[in-house]
This record gives C-alpha cells, sequence and structure tokens, in this order.
C-alpha cells in the first residue's frame, strides 16, 4: 500500500496552506504514528483503515476485528440521515414576542421564507429542517441542513446568519445572543444529538459465524453478549451516559480522525454509539447518530491527509455529486 507523497511532516515547509484555515502562529508540526488496521470489508468494498495514534495494541486489536468482521462476509451500512446542525440563542422582549415567532418559523410561510434566505448563502447547503425550543424569553432555533461533501460548520453558519437577518425583519425587537446556542450541540456531549442526530447517522451490522468468534476473539458467543449487555448498556445506563452504550468507538474514530484531517473535538458526538449483540452465530449491530465528517475544508488541504483520503478514493468534492463522496 503506497501513499504517493511523502508522510514526513518535516518534509512539509509550506506554512502558507496551513496558516488561516487551519492555525496561528505556526511554528511546526506535531508528527504521530501512523497505523493501517485492516483492510475492512463495508458494503462489498475493502478499505483500509488509516489510524493515527500513540495509544500502542489500537492498530493491533482493530486489525483483529476486522479479520473477524470479514470472515462473517463483512459489514453492511445504512445512512439514515444527513444534516449538519448549527442552533442560534435569540432573545426577546417577552415571552409572548418568543412565542410568537416561534409560531412563525413553525408555519408554511416562515419555514418558506428562512429557507429562500438560507439557500441564498450557498449552492451546497441545503436546509433540511428547522426545530425551535423556548427557555422563557429566549428562542433557540436548530437549523438542520445538507453541506455536500464538507462537514459544514462554516457553511452552516453562514446561512444562519443570513437567515436570522431576515428574520429579524419580521421580528425586528429580537437579539440574537448567539449563533450558537449550544442547541446544536457541537462539541458536547448532548441527547439531542443522541436523538435527533447530526451529521451523518449510521446504522451497520455483521455477523460473525460462532466458530470465528472463537478462534480469532478467543471467546463464546454466549460471552461476548451477555459482556455487553451488562457493560455496553447496564453498566452505560448506571453511569447515566448519553451516546456512550459501546466499549470504545471514541478511540478508533478519532484515530481515523486524525488520519483523514477531521477536527478531532467533533470526537464528543462522532463517537455517540451503540452496539448490540445477539444471535447464535454473533450479529453485531452499532447505531451511530452524530458522525460529524467531510472530505473538503478544515484538515483535509494538509498534505498528509490528503493523502489518505486519496489512498482511500475519498479525496475532494464529488465531481458530479456533492455530498455523495464523503457520504462513502
Amino acid at each position: 500500500m503506497l501513499l504517493k507523497i511523502p508522510m514526513d511532516p518535516v518534509a512539509v515547509t509550506d506554512y502558507s496552506l496551513v496558516h488561516g484555515p487551519c492555525c496561528e502562529n505556526v511554528v511546526g508540526y506535531i508528527p504521530l504514528p501512523l497505523g493501517i488496521a485492516g483492510p475492512l470489508k463495508v458494503d462489498g468494498h475493502l478499505f483500509p483503515i488509516p489510524m493515527a495514534t500513540a495509544e500502542g495494541t489500537l492498530v493491533a486489536s482493530t486489525s483483529r476485528g476486522c479479520e473477524a468482521l470479514n470472515a462473517g462476509g463483512g459489514v453492511t451500512t445504512v445512512l439514515t440521515q444527513d444534516a449538519m446542525t448549527r442552533g442560534p440563542a435569540i432573545d426577546f422582549p417577552s415571552v409572548v414576542e418568543a412565542a410568537k415567532c416561534k409560531a412563525w418559523i413553525d408555519s408554511a410561510e416562515g419555514y418558506g421564507v428562512i429557507k429562500e434566505a438560507f439557500k441564498s448563502t450557498s449552492r451546497f447547503a441545503k436546509l433540511r429542517s428547522l426545530k425551535c425550543a423556548m427557555a422563557g424569553r429566549t428562542l433557540f432555533v436548530r437549523f438542520a441542513t445538507a453541506t455536500g461533501d464538507a462537514m459544514g460548520m462554516n457553511m452552516i453558519s453562514k446561512g444562519t446568519e443570513k437567515a436570522l437577518e431576515v428574520l429579524q425583519q419580521h421580528f425586528p425587537d429580537m437579539i440574537t445572543l448567539a449563533l450558537s446556542g449550544n442547541y446544536c450541540t457541537d462539541k458536547k456531549p448532548a441527547a439531542i444529538n443522541w436523538i435527533e442526530g447530526r451529521g451523518k447517522s449510521v446504522v451497520a451490522e455483521a455477523v460473525v459465524p460462532g466458530k470465528i468468534v472463537k478462534s480469532v476473539l478467543k471467546t463464546t458467543v454466549e460471552a461476548l453478549v451477555n459482556l455487553n449487555t451488562k457493560k455496553n448498556l447496564v453498566g452505560s445506563a448506571m453511569a447515566g451516559s448519553i451516546g456512550g452504550f459501546n466499549a470504545h468507538a471514541a478511540n478508533i474514530l478519532t484515530a481515523v480522525f486524525l488520519a483523514t484531517g477531521q477536527d478531532p473535538a467533533q470526537n464528543v458526538e462522532s463517537s455517540n454509539c451503540m452496539t448490540t449483540n445477539n444471535g447464535q452465530d454473533l450479529l453485531i449491530t452499532i447505531t451511530m447518530p452524530s458522525i460529524e465528517v467531510g472530505t473538503v475544508g478544515g484538515g483535509t488541504v494538509l498534505a498528509p491527509q490528503q493523502a489518505i483520503l486519496e489512498m482511500l478514493g475519498f479525496k475532494g468534492a464529488h465531481p458530479t455529486h456533492p455530498d455523495k463522496t464523503h457520504r462513502v
């Protein structure tokens, strides 16, 4: 497996590409070890799994999991939702005015006006839904938007800002407190991301034959099912977990994020995951409602990360169907 450019950060001297989009006061790069796990068969295709990590055994244990999954035919996935969110906080002079604004946004007329304003800011941003919630005189509006092949925070922020300008024409006494009012919610644990989704909502399944569980994973289906129930489901519930019904999804996800130029802070919501096990042959499912990824923008402009994305076949925007590349 060959990467088409040098992976040594010391060899990267074009700091002009980094300054601004990725970092300020740039003085150099901090290298991380890069390992390749797998490959893993996903929806009929074999993919290597690039992992930037300083945790020993992580790549090895991930590869062992890939071996077991591949022996059962691989993993099947479905994308159930695709919408990045932004949730501004808006103050009103009274609860009556806040409620009037909420009712107007919830109406067909209000939604149509806001949608047109939002759409005017980008050919890729497509408003999917608006969800409103009141807390006293403050109204929170959660914009959910398709963002093409970008993760989309800048895109959706620009569209939301324009929509709020138009909204103020109808409600001149409103005051926008923050473009992000933490109703999004970005980079913080939140039930709304677990329930409503944010970014890509994905469900995956695989069946691992019982004999493979014994030979590769060195245990039994019965033992794994019992462990998953008691640890990942019951134990997480006892801890009051939000989206943490798994063994360590954040470990693998963050390693892949670092390798592919994603925002590592978004591992908070992106690693929301529920794992279920059952059957005589081991049926495994995972539900991840808020994976936030893109193939353009942010850290994907960095040469090493671009090399990884190119290796995977995901580099840049899809030439004819914006949003298709990052969905893969």
